[in-house]
């Protein structure tokens, strides 16, 4: 992957900075306020679904940054969790917060668009805050949807454009410095989950960050 996807891989102040707000709520809700216009309490609470699944079950967390989403994840859940990211620098913030939380994970450096996985390997992927830093997300969900098994769900978060003259210009300007790739409004989303072969639940969309969660017919 080239582009912001490769930027990330090698920065570690910009990852590092969205890492220790992500992984502090209440500094997230007021970053979220005040640069996307959003209530990000919905992205928190989607978190804990990643431990809904049954013992035995199978989650990709991609790219995991930090390992925000393992607070989802109860001691002793079972899961066979394999957090993968671009950035050896995050991979290792989210190695300590695994074994900060006793999370029994796995974790693989990977680009979004070329998973090493077998298709239908996962009951659950999660992308939160990802697809909007990459070159080609629609590629991205695509390769996401490959290694969901029939019935599983793709859940996550990402900024959209349009929300506003504000929110369009941040990402405008994100996009030059490379920390973004090509994000997409709020339909173009909803478009790369159907154009992958997703049912398309719930696109909630609060300021400039959208809320996503589809199925896998099957």
């Amino acid at each position: 992957m080239t582009g912001a996807g490769e930027h990330w891989s090698r920065r570690r102040l910009t990852p590092a900075i969205y890492e220790a707000a992500a992984a502090r709520e209440p500094i997230a809700r007021l970053g979220g306020r005040v640069l996307w216009g959003a209530d990000v309490r919905p992205m928190y609470a989607s978190f804990a679904e990643v431990g809904g699944l049954p013992q035995g079950g199978a989650v990709l967390d991609v790219p995991c940054g930090g390992g925000v989403a393992f607070r989802g994840v109860p001691p002793g859940a079972g899961l066979r969790y394999v957090a993968a990211d671009l950035s050896p620098f995050m991979l290792g913030r989210a190695r300590a917060e695994a074994a900060r939380r006793g999370l029994d994970a796995a974790f693989a450096r990977v680009s979004v668009d070329r998973l090493p996985f077998v298709e239908a390997a996962f009951d659950l992927v999660v992308t939160y805050n990802g697809l909007h830093c990459l070159p080609g997300p629609a590629a991205a969900v695509a390769e996401m949807a490959r290694v969901l098994r029939p019935g599983g769900t793709l859940r996550g978060s990402a900024v959209v454009t349009g929300a506003g003259v504000r929110q369009d210009a941040l990402v405008a300007l994100l996009r030059r410095t490379g920390d973004f790739g090509e994000p997409g409004s709020a339909a173009d989303l909803r478009a790369w989950l159907e154009a992958a072969g997703l049912r398309a639940g719930a696109v909630t969309v609060t300021g400039a960050l959208a809320c996503f969660s589809a199925v896998k017919p099957g």
